[in-house]
């Protein structure tokens, strides 16, 4: 491991679950870690008190995705049983420390792996992919207001626009992009040669990035069919995250391909596309990639057992460790105060940011 001196991060707490961590998820109000586990277990944990509460016991059924509405008023989690599942959070009685005082709804799916789903970020509408369709829940109103076929092939990932009013899914040949104002409405297509298995839009809306199965990466003006393509990378591109900070013309896009995480910044001349730079240190497959709210500074985790800090996405400044088998997956707190991470050994771990500041890079 090489020499690193300066410390952003501090441990606060940690933990294990009985299989590895498969996904993590942060509410906002009030600040609140979500923890799933391959065993079907979920974990709640309030990063400043420690409590925990557990809020699905081991069952034999990973769950492999999970998220808070924007308001944090819902918790939905989704696995190998197809079954979603939608916490209420948002009663009176609800706390941090106090398990949610409702019964959670069950909508099932036999025989479907349920892998993927997300909140609108601007109203409490859960998008999740159920093989080659998705669905649209409303939460608010108790009911699916929506089927989209992909037809082509399954269902890889879904995205929101930040401003709510569009979704992006992607699949086989093609990302489909659905006006929610209109779910009846023929898709706009961005056409790809491969498969689409990663796909982020920008905070600010303006760019669609796709990762995808040939080695590539494409990224759109959200409004144009005419991607910028980069190549070179050693497998498929797995893992995307963009900057909250524009750098110059436009935000950071951070891509992970195999041990490399590639940041992307963008020239002045549209034409000219987009820089790439390096960040090579891991030794093993980096598994999840995320920015700290605010800044530039970006975490990567990896199957070496190390949770690097790129200060801005550029240079490493700090090795988190804890998980020696190798870590699954990171998540920052809203607020970019906290980051966790869980490990393949089910190891779950949060640090927090030393200082006051708004960020390190």
């Amino acid at each position: 491991m090489p020499a690193l001196t300066q410390t952003l991060l501090e441990r606060r707490s940690h933990g294990t679950l009985n299989d590895y961590i498969t996904a993590m998820a942060w509410s906002p109000i009030p600040l609140m870690l979500a923890i799933a586990s391959a065993a079907g277990e979920i974990l709640l944990v309030n990063p400043e008190t420690q409590a925990e509460i557990i809020l699905q016991e081991a069952n034999g059924q990973s769950i492999d995705c999970l998220a808070f509405s924007a308001d944090g008023h819902y918790l939905a989690a989704g696995g190998q049983s197809g079954k979603l599942i939608i916490w209420p959070l948002h009663s009176p009685s609800h706390s941090s420390t106090q398990p949610p005082s409702h019964p959670p709804t069950l909508l099932p799916h036999p025989l479907t792996w349920l892998d993927r789903l997300t909140w609108n970020p601007t109203s409490n509408e859960l998008a999740f992919s159920l093989g080659r369709y998705a669905q649209i829940w409303d939460a608010e109103a108790e009911e699916i207001v929506a089927t989209l076929q992909f037809e082509t092939s399954s269902f890889l990932d879904l995205a929101w626009h930040p401003q709510g009013q569009h979704l992006a899914v992607s699949g086989h040949q093609g990302i489909k992009i659905w006006p929610r104002d209109d779910w009846d409405a023929d898709p706009v297509v961005r056409e790809i040669a491969a498969a689409s298995i990663a796909i982020a839009l920008s905070p600010d809306g303006h760019y669609l990035a796709s990762g995808n199965l040939d080695r590539t990466l494409l990224v759109w003006p959200f409004e144009s069919a005419t991607p910028w393509q980069m190549r070179g990378f050693p497998g498929k591109v797995r893992q995307l995250a963009w900057s909250d900070i524009t750098v110059g013309q436009a935000p950071l896009l951070a891509s992970a391909s195999d041990t490399a995480v590639v940041i992307w910044r963008k020239h002045s001349d549209a034409s000219d596309g987009w820089d790439a730079q390096v960040l090579d240190l891991h030794e093993q497959r980096v598994n999840a990639i995320a920015f700290q709210p605010g800044s530039t500074l970006l975490a990567s985790a990896a199957e070496d057992g190390w949770v690097c800090l790129w200060k801005r996405a550029q240079q490493a400044t700090q090795i988190l460790e804890g998980a020696p088998q190798g870590f699954s997956t990171l998540a920052w707190s809203p607020n970019g105060q906290w980051l966790a991470a869980g490990g393949q050994q089910g190891e779950w771990l949060v640090w927090k940011q030393r200082s006051r500041g708004r960020g390190f890079g």
